[in-house]
Formats: C-alpha cells, structure tokens, sequence
C-alpha cells in the first residue's frame, strides 16, 4: 500500500537528519566524460569578488528577477536547516554493500575518474560541496522537481537557503549570500543580497542513472560515503520511493507547492530531458526518446537532435545547425558517411541538458519546445 507524503512527516524526518547532525560527531578542472565536455556551460568564466564563477551570457528566466524572488516560499527547515556536504568522503564500489542495483546516482566522470553521488544520501542534503580534479564543485539535487545539476563554485561553498520557487531548491553561496534557484542557475534577488549581478552560474552535466548501470560503466568509480557528519540513517527517502517509483514520486502525484505550471500536455511529474540556451528551451519526454533513440527539434530557431544513450539511460541534445542527418542502430548513431559514433560523442556541439520534472520545467520554460 502506498504511505501518502505529506509536508509534516517530510519535516519530521529532516528534523531527525538536523538534529543527527547536531548529535553524532560523525578536481583546473578537466571536463567530465560522462555528462560531456559540452555539457558544460559555453564561454569563459566571470568572476565576481568572494562569489562563484559565472558565464557571460545570461540564462532565460520565466519572469524578471524580483518577481521570481517575490514567488519564493518557505519549504519548512530555516536557512542551512538541510545541511550541505561540505566535507564529503569516498568509498570505493565493494565498500558501499547498501547501494542497491536499482538505486539512482548521479553520476560525474572525467579523465581523472568516476565519482557517484546516491540519491539516498543528496535526498537529505541536497547540496555536495565536493573538490574533482582539483576544482572545486557542487553536485546539487532537488528533490521536489527531481534535477541533479552541477555547478563551478570557486572559493565559496553553496547552502540551502530554505526556500523554495517553483517547489525547486534556491541555493545561496556563502560568499555573497546571493539566492540561486537551482533549474534557473541564475542569481536573483534575496534578504541577504537584494542586488546581486544577475549572471548565471558555470554548470556541468551529472548523469542520472542507476547503481548497477554506473557501476558496470565504471567498474573503479567512488561512491559518496555515508559518513557525512550528519544523518546515518540514509535507508529512507522522506519523500517515497524511485525505485518503483512511489509516495511524491509517482508519476500522478501533485507537487508539494504551487507550481508556475498548468501546461498539461504531459502529467506533472512526467521526466524530460530538457535544455535551454538564453536562445530558449527544449524538453523531450524521456519514454519516446528511450522508445525512438533520436528525436529531432528546434531550440529557439536552431535545429537540435536528441539521442538516447542505453546502457546508462540517459540522453544528450546537440545542436544541429546544418541540418545533418543520423540513423540509430543498436545504440549507435551512423552519420551519413556510415560512420559510427556513440551517443555520447557526435561530431556535433553539445548542450547541457539534464532530467526534470515536467511540471517544473514547463513552469520554468513556459515558451519551451516539446517533443513526444
């Protein structure tokens, strides 16, 4: 039978992970391989004073800066009241026997290696401040519009605000204590920082896949260990079940908070793999790019091709521009020369797109694309 999620007992077990917390004492950057160099934000990075990098050009916002910051509400736990990682620890695959093969990861590798982020251990932090090939990084979760993203941090470190729009995860960075909705990437305007510049932030692409099919990938990846310093009771999602998926998770469950959406033309919690460019967005429903392996559309005015990748199930959106055509072959991608490429690497310009919510990314993008 499935347990209804309501807010109280999503706090009550937060509170417990808090009071844990209270209680028990307890890598010039190479670009990532899995998740892709072009998925990484395009052009050089901006700096600005004790805050992250950022990029020059802006991302689209669904309404100006101030009125996104009006929408904003309380999820319940105060300011770094979801603690963040900030000291995270690794272990390797055969000394993490509680991952399930069925359980999500977020996953990150580079030439350096491969890093895995569980669900079960971000679903109660939601932010890891973490430091790959020497560069120092957040992998980020919310788990109320189910993106995984990550962002370049700097010398700063990035918290949980407490607060919410759109039900997704507003971050601030401790540098300026500028507020930076996680989908959106850029900064608005908040009660610590009423006038940040409004840049949006250096991003790379996580894969969200499985344990079983991360680990198969990379045999030698390292997995976040439990040993956070907070919560040790990492067995239980307060907000269901993904594997099935069940509680806030099921597909015909409402958000929690008022959505910017009532686009309708998929169920809210349906999962796109989506992209946007501050030319505009794109969603592709992930089941008909699973079922069909390319799918072709437009972002903005440019032409774009979506692949699925099989033995991680994820997929990756590249521009398009002249138009080039591909077939799709046992998880391979022919161009028309007859060669073969690997989802992952077309001999194409990349775009960072990541798994969402459809409720939130439509709310977010309301001019966005979509493709079934």
């Amino acid at each position: 039978m499935e347990r209804p999620v309501t807010r109280r007992t999503v706090l009550g077990s937060l509170g417990a992970t808090v009071l844990a917390g209270c209680t028990d004492s307890g890598t010039g950057g190479r670009d990532p391989v899995d998740g892709g160099s072009a998925g990484r934000s395009r052009g050089s990075a901006v700096t600005d004073g004790a805050g992250p990098p950022t990029t020059a050009e802006r991302l689209p916002l669904p309404m100006d800066p101030s009125s996104v910051r009006s929408e904003a509400v309380s999820g319940g736990p105060p300011k770094d009241g979801i603690p963040s990682i900030d000291d995270p620890k690794f272990v390797s695959a055969d000394d993490a026997p509680w991952l399930d093969q069925g359980d999500p990861v977020f996953g990150l590798a580079t030439d350096g290696g491969a890093k895995a982020y569980p669900q079960s251990i971000l679903v109660r932090h939601e932010v890891c401040n973490d430091v790959v090939d020497g560069q120092p990084v957040s992998v980020t979760y919310c788990p109320l519009t189910g993106t995984a993203m990550g962002f370049e941090r700097g010398e700063t470190t990035f918290g949980v605000s407490g607060r919410l729009v759109n039900n997704n995860l507003i971050m601030y960075d401790r540098g300026t204590e500028t507020w930076w909705p996680q989908v959106l990437a850029t900064a608005i305007p908040g009660p610590w920082n009423d006038s940040p510049a409004m840049r949006s932030l250096r991003e790379f692409r996580l894969v969200w896949t499985t344990w079983k099919r991360w680990s198969n990938r990379h045999p030698g990846t390292e997995v976040l260990s439990r040993d956070t310093g907070f919560a040790k009771n990492y067995n239980q999602d307060p907000y269901g079940s993904y594997n099935p998926r069940q509680g806030y998770y099921s597909p015909g469950s409402p958000p929690m908070f008022t959505s910017f959406s009532d686009d309708d033309r998929l169920t809210p919690k349906t999962v796109v793999l989506g992209t946007r460019t501050p030319d505009g967005a794109a969603a592709f429903e992930k089941d008909a790019l699973r079922e069909r392996g390319l799918v072709d559309g437009e972002l903005g005015e440019m032409a774009v091709l979506a692949v699925h990748e099989p033995d991680l199930d994820t997929g990756y959106v590249y521009r398009n521009p002249e138009g080039r055509r591909f077939d799709y072959r046992d998880g391979q991608v022919i161009d028309d020369s007859g060669t073969a490429h690997p989802p992952e690497e077309l001999p194409l310009d990349r775009t960072l797109a990541f798994d969402a919510m459809w409720f939130a990314w439509s709310g977010f993008y309301p001019e966005t694309t979509l493709y079934v």
